[in-house]
């Protein structure tokens, strides 16, 4: 028993005098003498791990960075292993060990010097407090300028080795990707190893990525076409498509003006309602990023005609596309459909005369090409079975051959026979954004607008016994004193008549579905030449009178008098407002212009909407926490980032669809926050509900949306499979941990058209 008593007073001794002589040399700042006494010491007392882990692994860390600046990469290597051996779960050590192979890797490669460059003062800000926070402002130099400006020597002491860059959108091309690289190979990079000289020690340049290739398919989606076509002959009581060629700006002719897109983007595996593949997917086009001669020749590239075969029935509605990103020999990036990527895809919608039903036996044929810096995909034909044949047989007897025709001498035959129907000469053309075609294909909001714009028409027409209300202008031109274009005076459009005034947000049908319910005088609030005359060409063929509808911006010298009281007199029977954003939040100012509208309304006018409700509920959504903020307190591949974006990140998220936003519902929706537009006098409101738990989690945000009450009887709600507008969600910067049967308290404060919540758990 003595000696065994002996042998561990020794080993307590001995477990001591390491601890001292370790917490003496890490003072000392004698780094690597101190993790040798730490590795004896765990060695001999291991249940101490938990105990000096925090000591141990700053030592650890600052011994590396030692053998790190002398270059010994293999004694790094021994120290981790060995620290992993005592510590295997530890993730700081792990994490650590990383961003020393990261550098290695870097100054293996030749990396002694990098410089970045930035054109937004805030980003390039943030960079260097990003970069002085980690201890690289020696090795990382940043400049405040867009690499097309940047030269050798002026801000570079000379050509770089490696370009790496991100420079692109869903469309690749479309954030200036080749441009810069062009500029980066004539003025910044060494030159690109010839072929001739693989195995070389010569020093080349290189560009990350390699190259990328570009993908694409033909797909059927609902949810595309309501935004590009206007879907419906009729709604709303008007007949819209007799006279009139609708467009959006987003289009897939071959002629794309300088100053907009040929695309769109979308999160196709999150759209609403899904799509379906009409083509399987193909490779549209090839670009070598470290081949100068390809960049330069690519905007003069003769298109490349794709024949596509359709396999699946149905109608033609966009040309989605995609791109891989072949980064090196190794690793590749896709932003395609199907993949788990924060990256859209680029949609570029079928408009005009292929909008149409295809069926398998057809033959899509595309243009592919790269067009003032943008990929663009041109739909040139649809080439069905039988005509197919007829030019398949046409070709074989002109050229006397037996063989069959090949696809391609197929489709350059049907170039000039079926191409995308040109509008017809008599027709008028009208663009539209695409929210503003997506509301003419609400046809529940124009058919709701209706029904409430008929039951207030009727009410007011039949006041006194049928006795017009509108009160006679006759006695106010004198003080009114405005003229339209056309030397008319207000008085001269208003007297004996009720009056609709619609000061909606862009192109709106609602004043001409006002005026085909009833004898009214209305007024739209539309600037544009075009819309103006599409809105005059829709009152024509819907046998509207033209003395019913007028401009109220003819009569203005500024947006600022658009909604200005009369000086004697008040002139509305109705005022319609546009209330909600299409992002899904609520229009600024609208409680102002809403208390200045009730002012102009006669005695019995109604403003649309009366009123509107706002509603929510709990959820938790990993993906909207993902997207709000740099999750979590470890360090980003080693390098602290997150404190410093994180400062940018906004509490409301918008143009959210919420019946594709992966997220788990814990609470049935409640009424939040009520607005009576027809009362309220203060832009400042505030609530305070409790909320039910009715499914156990984590309440991570709070999606928001509206009912909109036209009158009493009818109303809208943003959040349904036809609405135009899309939803909004309060994110919370902390998620609070619920049980079924919990109940939160939510206060909700309405300050000047924004939105914000304090969520406490009750």
């Amino acid at each position: 028993m003595s000696a065994q008593r002996t042998g561990r007073r020794g080993r307590v001794r001995l477990v001591y005098r390491s601890l001292q002589s370790a917490q003496d040399y890490l003072e000392r700042e004698d780094f690597g003498t101190a993790f040798a006494h730490y590795l004896l010491l765990l060695n001999l007392a291991p249940e101490l791990k938990d105990i000096i882990r925090e000591s141990f692994q700053h030592t650890l860390f600052k011994w590396a960075e030692e053998l790190d600046s002398l270059s010994r990469i293999q004694d790094i290597f021994d120290c981790y292993e060995q620290a992993l051996e005592l510590y295997p779960s530890n993730e700081e050590i792990w994490n650590s060990m990383g961003e020393h192979l990261f550098s290695m890797f870097a100054r293996k490669a030749g990396a002694s010097q990098v410089y970045a460059c930035e054109l937004s003062k805030t980003m390039y800000e943030l960079a260097c407090e990003v970069v002085a926070s980690n201890q690289m402002a020696r090795q990382v130099k940043i400049l405040h300028m867009k690499s097309l400006d940047m030269e050798v020597p002026k801000d570079l002491p000379s050509r770089v080795s490696l370009v790496v860059t991100e420079t692109v959108d869903a469309g690749l091309f479309g954030e200036g990707i080749v441009e810069s690289l062009i500029h980066a190979w004539q003025h910044l990079l060494l030159p690109p190893k010839p072929t001739s000289q693989e195995g070389s020690s010569e020093e080349f340049g290189r560009v990350i990525p390699l190259h990328a290739v570009v993908f694409g398919m033909a797909v059927e989606c609902q949810e595309i076409r309501r935004h590009h076509r206007v879907c419906f002959n009729e709604t709303g009581g008007l007949h819209l498509n007799e006279t009139i060629t609708w467009y959006s700006p987003v289009s897939n002719e071959s002629c794309i003006d300088d100053a907009s897109e040929p695309y769109t983007t979308e999160r196709m595996r999150q759209v609403p309602g899904g799509y379906t593949p009409l083509t399987d997917h193909f490779q549209a086009m090839t670009i070598d990023f470290n081949n100068p001669q390809e960049l330069e020749e690519l905007s003069t590239r003769k298109p490349c005609r794709l024949c596509l075969p359709v396999v699946k029935e149905g109608v033609l509605d966009a040309i989605v596309a995609w791109f891989v990103l072949q980064l090196d020999e190794d690793t590749n990036l896709s932003t395609g459909p199907d993949e788990e990527t924060c990256w859209e895809q680029a949609v570029y919608p079928v408009q005009g005369g292929l909008g149409q039903t295809v069926k398998p036996g057809n033959t899509l044929i595309v243009d592919v090409s790269c067009k003032n810096s943008y990929l663009v995909f041109h739909s040139v034909a649809i080439l069905s079975h039988e005509l197919k044949m007829e030019i398949e047989v046409n070709i074989i007897s002109d050229q006397m051959s037996n063989s069959l025709a090949s696809e391609a001498e197929l489709c350059d035959a049907l170039a000039n026979l079926q191409t995308s129907s040109e509008p017809k000469s008599n027709f008028l053309q009208c663009m539209l954004e695409s929210s503003e075609i997506a509301r003419l294909n609400n046809t529940q909001y124009n058919e709701h607008f209706k029904s409430a714009l008929d039951n207030i028409l009727s009410t007011l027409t039949s006041m006194d016994d049928g006795v017009c209300f509108s009160q006679t202008m006759d006695d106010q031109s004198t003080d009114m004193n405005c003229e339209n274009s056309n030397g008319q005076s207000c008085s001269d459009l208003t007297s004996d008549i009720l009056c609709v005034l619609d000061v909606s947000e862009g192109f709106s049908i609602l004043p001409l579905i006002a005026a085909k319910l009833r004898a009214v005088k209305v007024f739209s609030s539309l600037e544009k030449i075009q819309q103006q005359a599409a809105l005059c060409a829709l009152a024509e063929s819907n046998e509207i009178s033209k003395d019913l509808l007028e401009f109220w911006h003819n009569y203005l010298d500024d947006d600022s008098t658009l909604l200005q009281r009369p000086q004697s007199g008040k002139l509305w029977s109705v005022i319609i407002l546009d209330a909600i954003e299409i992002c899904g939040l609520i229009r600024q100012g609208l409680v102002e212009k809403a208390a200045l509208a009730r002012c102009l309304l006669r005695p019995e006018g109604r403003l649309l909407p009366q009123c509107i409700k706002i509603y929510g509920m709990l959820i938790e959504s990993e993906t909207l926490q993902r997207e709000s903020a740099v999750q979590g307190k470890e360090a980003t591949l080693g390098f602290n980032i997150a404190p410093f974006i994180n400062q940018f990140k906004v509490p409301v998220h918008v143009f959210l669809h919420l019946s594709t936003l992966p997220h788990i519902r814990l609470s049935e929706p409640v009424e939040l926050l009520k607005l009576d537009l027809m009362s309220l006098v203060t832009d400042e409101l505030c609530s305070e509900i409790r909320v039910q738990v009715h499914s156990s989690g984590r309440v991570t945000a709070i999606p928001f949306w509206y009912e909109i009450y036209l009158d009493t009887d009818v109303s809208l709600n943003t959040w349904n499979d036809t609405s135009h507008w899309k939803q909004a969600a309060f994110v919370l910067d902390n998620p609070i941990q619920v049980i079924s049967g919990d109940e939160l308290r939510l206060k909700i404060q309405y300050h000047k058209s924004s939105i914000s919540m304090i969520v406490n758990h009750g």
